[in-house]
């Protein structure tokens, strides 16, 4: 665990014990605590840097205001490489999949990469993109984790275009993530796939989704991880932790931008006291019999302590989880200063974290 790592203030434990589907009936808590006069915690000097020359938008809150030309903006302006982009010039082998998707919803798509000219099935990232479930979408996210993971570990990876809100409500997302799940465990043969290899992660929106989809599929008896990858994971609606108010105005993703995503995403059931933990993974009550995880957040970030909580949650529960808190780090920092000394330190512990638990699946070869 990184130095930085400490338990949170958070004013309601009951709620921030996370589990099975029975466990929305942890009442809401009161607005958690303001920030103290200590203020924020100091951002990396790189990081600081970086953002400091990344223009205002950077820190431009999301609010149900700005939310559609926000989305607008995103939609025309976020990198959506084609296949033959993808495909690196025969680095990696790339294919667009539709399949079916939830009950009474439409298909999803999928994108399915892999190292070319490796035999055998390999093991697979399942891959959640970020964008608070409002924004984003699966293609901008592969060329990053094809360089630094599947070329490197000789993994295949498969990310999801899961439905964005308001226009889709939970449970729209996970669903589909789920349903995604399904297909390619029950393809892995045709698709080159070692389906007892599997690990889902995800970023910020993705994290969260990864962390509810490894609650979804264990309480369904669906497909089973080997280990959850979650990257300063969105876990808790309630927008009431210590850090959430600590980092109020100043993190690139702070506590407006946060609550208007989840009202997006939960619409007449934001703040329920019933709300699954397939919605919001921080509304659990058993984390028992969920893979390795490895869950990262910044300490300068909104996100902080409910991460914190989770991998506290999931000890509690018998689990085995690999906490960093990366000391100066913004939400995202490694998107806004990829070449930032803290970044680089974040980027190797993730892929020493999967190789080790890729490792310690591996099958031996016939």
């Amino acid at each position: 665990m990184s130095p930085d790592a400490a338990r949170p203030d958070g004013p309601c434990p009951a709620g921030e014990g996370p589990g099975r589907a029975d466990a929305g009936a942890a009442m809401p808590c009161e607005p958690g605590p303001v920030a103290t006069a200590g203020g924020a915690p100091p951002l990396d000097p790189e990081l600081a840097l970086a953002l400091a020359g990344s223009g205002r938008d950077v820190r431009e809150p999301f609010t149900p205001e700005n939310l559609a030309a926000r989305q607008a903006r995103d939609a025309a302006g976020r990198p959506r490489p084609t296949v033959a982009d993808l495909r690196a010039g025969g680095r990696f082998e790339v294919a667009e999949l539709r399949v079916p998707g939830p009950p009474d919803g439409p298909d999803v798509a999928l994108v399915s990469a892999r190292p070319a000219g490796i035999a055998g099935p390999l093991p697979l990232l399942y891959y959640m993109h970020g964008g608070g479930m409002i924004t984003g979408n699966a293609w901008s996210v592969l060329p990053r984790l094809l360089r630094e993971w599947a070329a490197t570990l000789e993994l295949a990876v498969v990310s999801v275009e899961y439905r964005l809100a308001p226009e889709a409500r939970y449970p729209a997302a996970v669903e589909d993530c789920y349903a995604g799940l399904v297909w390619v465990a029950a393809h892995a043969a045709e698709l080159g796939i070692d389906a007892g290899r599997v690990v889902v992660g995800g970023k910020s929106a993705g994290g969260g989704l990864a962390a509810a989809l490894a609650l979804l599929t264990r309480d369904r008896g669906g497909p089973g991880p080997v280990g959850q990858l979650l990257l300063c994971p969105m876990l808790d609606d309630r927008d009431d932790t210590f850090s959430s108010g600590q980092m109020a105005g100043v993190d690139t993703w702070d506590r407006t931008s946060n609550a208007t995503a989840w009202q997006a995403v939960l619409g007449d059931r934001y703040g329920a006291a019933d709300l699954p933990p397939y919605a919001a993974p921080a509304r659990a009550t058993d984390l028992s019999g969920l893979p390795p995880t490895y869950v990262e957040v910044g300490s300068a970030e909104t996100l902080r302590d409910e991460a914190v909580a989770y991998a506290q949650a999931l000890w509690q529960a018998g689990g085995q989880a690999e906490l960093h808190v990366w000391p100066g780090g913004c939400h995202g920092f490694d998107t806004f200063a990829p070449r930032a000394e803290l970044s680089q330190d974040a980027r190797e512990a993730r892929t020493r974290w999967l190789r080790r638990v890729l490792t310690r699946t591996r099958r031996p070869r016939r």
